[in-house]
């Protein structure tokens, strides 16, 4: 699947050409397209077009968390913070042997807890979360995690974007999970200009058809993990070359780009 999915791309790349709306480029030295003025019509449009390229660029995105319930997605999802997905699918399972139900976590002994998640990463604070959470999930949702975003949000240690990723991936309810691949990439394909995570959520909301949110999240993160690096874009195999208003922030060489490009997995 790699090989084909790299063909695809540098096939796109190659063939890459300022978009519709105007994109004005220096075929002798790439830079930063400057952006003319582009109706909302041409940005839906845009936004839909990205979409769809990342869909048939990324058809295995998912959530790359490991997790067996809602219970389980809801914590890996509180440990990711700050850390990898991958050390924490290296922590998850001694966790989830030892704590099986919402109960086993409020009455956790905090230094067991602490030290079964130390290795990602602020985990004192994680663990008050953790704790706090399963007591709020005891004291009013029946030791049961919730399927509605104004519930989720009211526990302890669970804001918007944790809560996204456990409607979307745990219950099949649409949700933008506002990370910060997905901020940089929304920002660099000029759907919106916000810093502040919610603002931006129901910006790209506006973009993008509700059934496609939780996918869209997927496709962004494992974009933004494996090509749109946040230093060095490998902007010269970007399937989104012709779309995208910030082509020339990375190396727009095809040879040089290949080298930036993490082919994952990364869970």
């Amino acid at each position: 699947m790699w090989h084909v999915w790299q063909a695809m791309t540098w096939e796109r790349a190659r063939d890459a050409r300022p978009y519709a709306c105007g994109m004005a480029t220096n075929t002798a030295a790439p830079r930063r397209r400057q952006r003319q003025a582009e109706t909302r019509l041409g940005l839906v449009r845009r936004a839909r077009r990205i979409n769809r390229i990342l869909a048939e660029t990324y058809p295995d995105a998912h959530c790359e968390l490991d997790f067996g319930n809602p219970l389980e997605l809801l914590v890996a999802t509180i440990l990711s913070a700050q850390c990898t997905d991958k050390r924490v699918n290296m922590v998850t399972p001694v966790l989830f042997a030892k704590y099986r139900t919402a109960a086993d976590y409020a009455g956790a002994d905090r230094a067991e807890l602490e030290e079964i998640i130390k290795s990602t990463g602020f985990f004192r604070a994680k663990a008050n979360s953790i704790i706090g959470m399963a007591q709020g999930l005891c004291e009013h949702h029946k030791g049961e995690v919730p399927g509605r975003l104004a519930d989720l949000v009211k526990l302890p240690g669970v804001g918007r974007k944790t809560a996204n990723v456990v409607l979307g991936n745990a219950f099949d309810v649409p949700g933008i999970t506002v990370d910060t691949h997905f901020q940089r990439l929304t920002r660099r394909f000029g759907w919106t200009t916000e810093t502040d995570p919610v603002k931006i959520e129901h910006e790209v909301g506006e973009l993008i058809p509700k059934s496609e949110w939780t996918m869209l999240s997927h496709r962004l993160i494992w974009h933004g993990r494996r090509i749109c690096h946040a230093r060095k874009p490998a902007c010269g195999v970007c399937p989104l070359a012709a779309l995208c208003p910030s082509y020339g922030t990375g190396p727009t060489d095809a040879d040089a780009a290949r080298a930036l490009v993490r082919p994952g997995p990364f869970s």
